[in-house]
């Protein structure tokens, strides 16, 4: 049987992975009411600066629309990690000018 790495972190799932990334996740397709579409790998960046992962709790997808939302469609799996003050994630479709420098609590749990 061959043992799959986590996209996110690197170790193996199953055996060691603790993401909140499930693969179900990562297939999914979210579409907005405005037919904005994006995966749920995508990070999304919110007018607070605050980067959520789809599916998060407590958004709509409704809510999730450019102007006033920003997201990254196809991040890099490690940047949820890296992103901080210190390491800002900038929007790359929708609204662009949006940036996050803090990850959502209930995404990151």
């Amino acid at each position: 049987m061959e043992m799959r790495r986590c996209d996110h972190c690197d170790l193996l799932i199953g055996a060691g992975c603790a993401c909140s990334r499930p693969a179900q996740r990562e297939a999914k397709e979210f579409v907005g009411p405005s037919g904005t579409r994006f995966s749920g790998a995508s990070m999304l960046i919110s007018p607070t600066r605050h980067a959520h992962r789809p599916g998060c709790t407590h958004l709509s997808i409704s809510d999730i629309t450019p102007p006033v939302w920003g997201w990254i469609s196809d991040p890099d799996p490690h940047l949820w990690a890296r992103l901080s003050e210190e390491h800002p994630v900038h929007a790359t479709e929708g609204n662009t000018a949006r940036y996050a420098t803090k990850r959502c609590q209930t995404c990151d749990a």
